[in-house]
């Protein structure tokens, strides 16, 4: 995914409302721009820290900048990582395009937000000839604690648990679910994140254990864009 246009480097001041994030440009003028991410963004939120904003072509938008990318001093050393969670489903739809998802081989049609379970909707339904149907649900993932270990959530997460839940049930009725965690960062394992939510763990053990398909990918990103790169491993730490 390459953006459209440059995106603008600032300097964090504080992000609050979940949604705003104040920065301050580079000729020294603050603004406040949006942050799509819901999440707790632990680790990712120091003051003063590089951040990437791209700028809105809308006019009447009312905050001309979105919050992108930040340079993080994570574990292992500092790197860029990708906030914004409304792009994992656009790399993941990028990536299937590209014929990089060995895990939907064969499937010809992705299709976005078709309903499904107790009024949910999963992130695409892949269909193609002869193939079960399978549904696919796209995590967005963020948090680094430990050297080369992504984890998910990084707050409550029972929405996520829900679809978890569902996508078992898919499996249960016959059908195909698969989830795909993109991982905003570069990354060499995935695994859950417990301790902050044990609620969202037991429902993705139990998925995995029932044959919800998961895998994960580290991410190439910069300035220039985001792309979906190699599989990390999953693992389950006791």
């Amino acid at each position: 995914m390459i953006f459209a246009e440059p995106l603008i480097e600032a300097r964090l001041l504080r992000r609050y409302k979940r949604f705003l994030a104040d920065v301050r440009l580079g000729d020294g003028t603050e603004t406040t721009a949006h942050c799509a991410n819901p999440g707790a963004m632990l680790g990712l939120l120091a003051p003063e820290a590089r951040v990437l904003l791209s700028r809105s072509t809308n006019p009447a938008r009312k905050l001309a900048y979105s919050w992108e990318i930040v340079e993080a001093d994570l574990p292992g050393g500092p790197q860029w990582v990708g906030i914004n969670t409304s792009r994992p489903n656009h790399l993941v739809a990028e990536a299937f395009r590209d014929g990089r998802l060995p895990m939907l081989a064969g499937y010809d049609t992705l299709r976005p937000e078709v309903a499904y379970g107790t009024a949910s909707r999963v992130d695409f339904l892949a269909t193609g000839p002869g193939l079960t149907p399978c549904h696919v649900e796209v995590k967005n993932c963020h948090m680094m604690r430990e050297a080369g270990l992504a984890e998910f959530p990084d707050c409550k997460a029972a929405r996520s648990a829900k679809h978890m839940r569902e996508l078992a049930e898919v499996v249960r009725a016959g059908g195909r679910a698969v989830l795909i965690v993109v991982v905003q960062m570069r990354a060499e394992r995935f695994d859950t994140a417990r301790d902050i939510d044990p609620a969202f763990d037991r429902a993705f053990r139990e998925a995995r254990d029932g044959g919800v398909e998961v895998f994960a990918f580290q991410c190439r990103v910069g300035a220039e864009g985001i792309a979906l790169a190699e599989p990390v491993s999953v693992v389950t730490r006791p």
